[in-house]
């Protein structure tokens, strides 16, 4: 994958020298096949190129169109690369090369900002119109691809990762308590802030157009909350995913060097694999060979996969290769913090370093893997209020029926009542229920150990963030999707993995994650998602012959606190005592001490 920069003065004052190459060196590890750069009246673009798919070899960034009033710089992949390619030649484009930041440019000539609406991918990208000195900026439906900027009032910087915007003299490097204080109280509010006042990040699914007045944002995707797949028969229903799984698969496989897959040995992952390799088997693989990748924890029962994984391997007769788990010294951390700008991971999101080095060196420049399992394959209990949404008494005395007999009529009937009676409850009563619950957990709450000035500004952040008020919705759970799409948490996590990815010259790519298994999830019965107590039920039938039994019927997940208590006794002083005597303003050193007492 790649990484694109930019400088745009809006009052007409020249680019200091050196400066649009101090932010694509800055991301240099996303460039490995060189920067190039393209600097105008008041204007500058830049961009970092990873080579990761046949047609990138043909690209050469930034863009410009033949009459010279159009610049673009792209960082990302189109995948349904064909049809839009078609639709552009028979409208009369004339396609210079290949590479899809050409088709890009074309699509937005042609049919100007709805381009996006006919572009599937993870992109993120930027147009500089010359003559009218106006940006056009887009991210793509889910975030795949990062996008930051910085507003001055006079002039705007973008780039894909924080710190490259960092480098620049200019943009004040003043901490956002606001958002320091969701972190270290682990409550995300925000979407669209970063560490940095002033320096924002595009939201996912949203465009955003820049001239001398300013930023206007505005969101052009949505999943279509009334679609509905209505098929006679549960089978359809399971065809009709696997197809999808299978296209997703092989539209995310582009690449002119083998295919690197995580197998964790989850049922995800190892979905992921399996389709991967039957689609090499049959020639249709859109790369020239594919290898697995794998963690193992053998040693610590809780994190252990090995065996599911290497049932996996066996099953295909393709073998996964195993490398150990990564723990670097505290002072990677530090050191990671202070080149990005931005907070450095989590232990069990770094323990892949050894991994991702292994595919880089085996020759992949593309790593797929399994998330977005967790959130669009299973409904969990939903299918209960969904069924009672609906008044379908019978479809729900049905799947009372089908947990009885597996998990009991006692344990079926408080599931039945939790997620398809109590969600029916007045909002009033329902926040009752949660002050009584939160009052009897012996979790500790991270705001303790907050300052009051940091209290006051997390709670400001909460107010200033309320979710928006979601629009008229075809069954109460699609509350909870919506929320599971747009949490703030997951983004954060998504783009530290991101680019820990990328410092490893590998583009992340995640086909259970896309804009059409999120359509699929909000439009199919809740009840084929989860049948007989077992969440992914659809997910499982269509994977069918292509797993193992033992992954396939697999319950239990993997967990990696071993990858935190690595840390622990390392970490006490430093944060109860060392960091809170730094940081008196922020933090109470006592409430920190009395939380690690415990």
């Amino acid at each position: 994958m790649s990484a694109i920069a930019g400088i745009i003065r809006f009052d007409g004052a020249p680019i200091a020298p050196g400066q649009i190459e101090a932010m694509t060196t800055a991301m240099a590890c996303r460039g490995p096949q060189g920067m190039s750069h393209w600097q105008g009246e008041g204007a500058a673009l830049g961009h970092c190129l990873l080579q990761t798919t046949p047609e990138s070899l043909e690209e050469r960034q930034p863009v410009t169109s033949e009459d010279a009033a159009l610049v673009l710089v792209m960082d990302g992949r189109i995948d349904n690369r064909r049809e839009v390619r078609q639709a552009l030649l028979a409208a009369g484009a004339v396609l210079r090369n290949h590479s899809d930041p050409e088709l890009l440019l074309r699509a937005y000539q042609r049919w100007g900002e709805n381009c996006l609406t006919r572009i599937e991918g993870d992109f993120a990208c930027a147009i500089w119109h010359v003559r009218e000195r106006r940006l056009f900026c887009a991210r793509d439906p889910l975030g795949n691809r990062p996008f930051h900027y910085y507003w001055s009032g006079r002039s705007l910087v973008f780039a894909t990762d924080l710190h490259a915007i960092l480098a620049l003299p200019e943009v004040p490097q003043v901490p956002n308590e606001g958002v320091l204080a969701e972190y270290l109280a682990s409550q995300w509010y925000s979407r669209d802030e970063t560490f940095w006042r002033g320096v924002l990040r595009l939201v996912a699914a949203h465009r955003m157009v820049v001239d001398a007045a300013g930023p206007e944002t505005r969101q052009y995707w949505s999943p279509d909350l009334f679609a509905t797949l209505a098929y006679p028969r549960d089978e359809d229903y399971i065809e009709h995913y696997r197809e999808l799984l299978t296209t997703t698969v092989k539209r995310l496989s582009r690449s002119f060097r083998p295919l690197a897959c995580e197998v964790s040995g989850g049922l995800d992952s190892s979905a992921i694999f399996a389709v991967a390799e039957q689609l090499r088997q049959r020639g249709e693989l859109l790369a020239p060979d594919l290898a697995g990748f794998t963690m193992n924890f053998e040693g610590d029962p809780a994190a252990d996969e090995i065996s599911y994984c290497r049932a996996v391997g066996k099953h295909l007769d393709k073998p996964v290769t195993e490398v150990s788990p990564w723990l670097p010294p505290l002072d990677w951390y530090r050191e990671r913090a202070r080149q990005y700008k931005h907070f450095p991971g989590m232990p069990n999101g770094v323990m892949a370093g050894n991994l991702m080095q292994q595919a880089s060196a085996q020759g992949s420049r593309v790593l797929l893997n399994g998330v977005g399992g967790d959130e669009w394959l299973g409904a969990g209990y939903d299918c209960y209020l969904e069924e009672l949404a609906a008044g379908n008494w019978r479809q729900f005395a049905r799947l009372l029926r089908q947990e009885a007999a597996s998990e009991g009529l006692a344990q079926s009937l408080w599931w039945a009542a939790r997620h398809g009676l109590a969600p029916a409850l007045p909002e009033a009563t329902k926040a009752a229920l949660r002050r009584i619950s939160n009052w009897r957990t012996n979790d500790p709450d991270e705001r303790n150990w907050l300052t009051p000035a940091l209290r006051e500004a997390l709670a400001q952040q909460q107010t200033a963030r309320r979710p928006p008020v979601p629009p008229r919705l075809r069954w109460p759970g699609q509350r909870n999707e919506l929320a599971m799409l747009r949490n703030p948490y997951n983004m954060l996590a998504h783009e530290n993995h991101e680019l820990f990815t990328a410092s490893h010259g590998l583009e992340l790519r995640r086909p259970l994650y896309t804009p059409a298994m999120v359509q699929f999830s909000f439009a199919v019965p809740k009840r084929l998602l989860f049948a007989g107590g077992v969440n992914r039920h659809c997910h499982r039938q269509a994977l069918a012959g292509l797993l193992p039994e033992t992954v396939l019927q697999r319950e239990s997940k993997a967990e990696f606190s071993v990858t935190y208590h690595h840390y622990l006794p390392a970490m006490q002083d430093l944060l109860s005592r060392e960091i809170p005597a730094r940081r008196p303003a922020w933090l109470d050193q006592q409430a920190i001490s009395t939380a690690f007492a415990h």
